[in-house]
């Protein structure tokens, strides 16, 4: 019963100092307008920021594969595998990675939109590859040496000396 008595005592207040209830149409305009072109400059400087937010967690990750070691152990190959997984998981989701960020004139889905951004993205990401493949590398995983590729090699006829 105390809830209905309190509603009906401030139900008969005046609005507040400044408190305009009706606001006059061109200042509405020239504001939306303006509200309009401030938040399109936000959701870009937003899409600027997500293409740049792979290379910003590039030193975390070589700080943890240095201290992760350079043998072949579970902890190193499970932190190689997730450096090399997730370029490739972003990669495939990067129209909807940028959907929010998409301007209202054109589709969020589509690959034209936002292209400078998604180029950055896929670069920082082909860093975070090249981290992880470096490692591989450095692991001895990667075959770069020669001793690696004996097996493809054809061996050639041994001269044939004849000593009598």
């Amino acid at each position: 019963m105390s809830d209905v008595t309190d509603v009906s005592k401030w139900k008969h207040l005046p609005p507040p100092p400044g408190f305009a209830s009706v606001v006059s149409s061109s200042k509405s305009s020239k504001s939306t307008t303006a509200a309009t072109a401030s938040y399109e400059q936000l959701k870009e400087k937003r899409a600027w920021d997500l293409a740049f937010s792979p290379a910003k967690s590039l030193p975390m990750q070589a700080f943890m594969l240095y201290m992760s070691g350079g043998g072949v152990q579970i902890f190193s190959m499970g932190i190689v595998f997730m450096l090399l997984s997730s370029p490739f998981k972003n990669l495939a989701s990067i129209n909807s990675a940028f959907a929010p960020f998409a301007p209202a004139s054109s589709s969020p889905k589509s690959l034209s939109t936002l292209p400078l951004q998604k180029i950055a993205y896929i670069f920082c990401n082909l860093l975070t590859l090249a981290l992880g493949l470096w490692k591989c590398r450095s692991m001895g995983l990667l075959p770069t040496g020669t001793g690696d590729w004996l097996a493809f090699e054809t061996r050639g006829q041994p001269p044939e000396i004849l000593l009598i």
